[in-house]
């Protein structure tokens, strides 16, 4: 099964519950793609050894991971880090995420300003280029691990919005720009 998404209605109930609209409006990975965002499904229980996420690392030149589980249990000041990841923010370096359990959603904003959500799944692995307006919270399930993947050393410095003067947010919505 690919990456499901959809347009988000504008609720102010829990984050972690789909807030599909009615009816439901999904969004293609064409739709995604015109944006940046890029969606590849692995095979998870093999990635320490899949030559799949091998050749993506070493086609985008990923040359950093590590591994993050997201659960009270597990992470600490975990309340707190799900506030700050779900702030709308963007970043001066691509996002590449990739889901190794559990399930999650990361949400960005399109051309409109309205949110897409990307319901992630063990096995699904994107990039979220340098300067969209993102975040990110977990599901119900409230628990997943994922891989971050970065290219040289990691950036953890995220911009919360507003941040539209900035260069990389300048850059970004000038890349749309005909599509």
């Amino acid at each position: 099964m690919g990456l499901e998404a959809w347009f988000m209605n504008s609720s102010e109930e829990d984050q972690r519950k789909p807030h599909k609209l009615t009816p439901d409006q999904p969004v293609s990975l064409e739709e995604l793609r015109q944006l940046g965002v890029f969606h590849w499904k692995l095979n998870a229980d093999i990635y320490e050894t899949d030559p799949e996420l091998e050749k993506i690392r070493k086609d985008q030149g990923y040359s950093y991971m590590d591994i993050i589980s997201i659960h009270k249990d597990t992470l600490p000041n975990y309340e707190e880090k799900l506030k700050r990841f779900f702030e709308e923010h963007l970043h001066l370096d691509d996002e590449i995420r990739y889901i190794l359990d559990g399930q999650a959603y990361f949400d960005v904003r399109d051309q409109e300003e309205r949110w897409i959500r990307m319901a992630m799944r063990k096995g699904d692995l994107i990039t979220l280029p340098a300067g969209i307006y993102h975040r990110f919270t977990l599901d119900e399930t409230n628990y997943t691990k994922a891989m971050r993947l970065f290219v040289g050393e990691p950036v953890w410095k995220a911009y919360n919005r507003p941040a539209d003067d900035s260069d990389i947010r300048k850059k970004y919505v000038t890349s749309l720009q005909g599509c």
